[in-house]
C-alpha cells in the first residue's frame, strides 16, 4: 500500500473525543485551553436550581486530591433524589476525583459532602468507604474489569453483601437481583470470566445493588463495550433511576450518551466547574459539541 493510501486509511479511522472525524482532533492541552474559555464558572444559585429539588447529594466548597496534590478546587455540586448527573470534561479535569471524594478515596482538604433528605441529611465527608456504603447508602460502580473472574456470577453477587451482618442476608439480596435480571440468573453458576462485556457490566452494577444503595456513583459505564451493550447498560441505569428512585452521579467518556441520559450535566476543567445545565441543553451547545461531542 502506498504512503498516500496509508494516510487515507488513518484519516478514515481517526476519531476525536467521542465521535468526531479527524478534522476535529485536537490535543488534550488544546481542549483544556479552549474549555477554560467556556464560561466564568457556575453560581451557587444556578447549581441549586439545577438540582431539581432538595439536594440528596450536596457538595460544598470541596477541595480534594491525592497525597498533597489538590485536584478539585472549591467545588460545589447538588442533585435531588431520583435524579441523574453526568460529569464530562477533558482528561485530567477531576471528574473521577469527584466520585472518589464522595466515596472516600481521596484526601479532603476542605469543604463537606452531605447525603440524605431533610432531617436525614448526613455529613459523610470523613466517613470511611465502608461506612458510606452501609450507613449512607452510597455505592461505587467501578470501571470495567472489577468482577472476580474465577468466581461464579452467584459468588460475585454474594461479595456485594460483604458488609451485611449475616451471609444469609447477602444470599437473599442476590436472589432479589436474580429475580430482576433473568440474564444473570441464567448464568448464576458460570464463572464471571466467560461472560460477555455487557454481562460483566450488568454484574458489576448488580453487585452494587445487593446493599440496596440510594446513591450510585458510576464510573465510565460504557467503557470497553460494543454499542449494543452500551444501550443495554443505559437502559438498566434508566430503570434504576426512574423506577427505583436511585440517585445517579456518573463520569462518562462517551459524552453524548452521558448527556442524553442525565437530567443535569457538569463540564469540569482543571478541577473546577466551568459549565452546568440540563443534559439536553449541553448537548445543543455548539462549544460543548465542538470540544466534547466530536462535532
Amino acid at each position: 500500500m502506498s504512503d498516500q493510501n496509508n494516510n487515507e486509511a488513518q484519516t478514515a479511522t481517526s476519531t476525536g473525543y467521542h465521535l468526531g472525524s479527524v478534522d476535529t482532533v485536537i490535543s488534550v492541552e488544546e481542549v483544556n485551553r479552549q474549555a477554560k474559555q467556556l464560561g466564568e464558572g457556575v453560581s451557587k444559585d444556578r447549581i441549586a436550581a439545577l438540582a431539581g429539588g432538595d439536594p440528596f447529594v450536596k457538595i460544598e466548597g470541596l477541595t480534594a486530591g491525592y497525597g498533597k496534590m489538590q485536584i478539585l478546587h472549591d467545588f460545589d455540586l447538588q442533585i435531588a433524589k431520583g435524579r441523574s448527573l453526568c460529569l464530562i470534561g477533558p482528561n485530567g479535569a477531576g471528574k473521577s476525583t469527584i466520585l472518589h471524594s464522595i466515596f472516600g478515596f481521596t484526601n479532603i482538604f476542605g469543604g463537606r459532602i452531605l447525603v440524605g433528605e431533610g432531617d436525614r441529611k448526613k455529613d459523610v465527608t470523613a466517613l470511611s468507604s465502608n461506612r458510606k456504603l452501609k450507613e449512607a447508602g452510597i455505592a461505587y460502580i467501578l470501571q470495567d474489569k472489577s468482577v472476580f473472574p474465577g468466581m461464579t456470577v452467584e459468588e460475585n453477587l454474594w461479595m456485594g453483601g460483604y458488609l451485611m451482618d449475616r451471609p444469609a442476608e447477602a444470599k437473599e439480596a442476590a436472589e432479589r437481583v436474580f429475580a430482576k435480571y433473568e440474564r444473570l440468573a441464567n448464568r448464576r453458576k458460570h464463572q464471571a470470566k466467560v461472560l460477555s462485556g455487557g454481562e460483566r457490566r450488568l454484574l458489576e452494577i448488580s453487585r452494587a445493588l445487593v446493599m440496596n444503595p440510594e446513591v450510585l456513583l458510576v464510573d465510565e459505564p460504557s467503557i470497553g463495550l460494543e454499542p449494543r451493550f452500551i444501550d443495554m447498560v443505559f437502559e438498566i441505569l434508566y430503570d434504576l433511576q426512574q423506577n427505583e428512585g436511585k440517585t445517579i452521579i456518573m463520569v462518562e467518556q462517551n459524552a453524548k450518551k452521558g448527556l442524553e441520559f442525565a437530567d443535569v450535566g457538569y463540564v469540569l476543567v482543571s478541577g473546577e466547574l466551568a459549565m452546568a445545565g440540563p443534559g439536553q441543553d449541553l448537548l445543543k451547545d455548539p462549544e460543548v459539541g465542538r470540544l466534547f461531542l466530536g462535532g
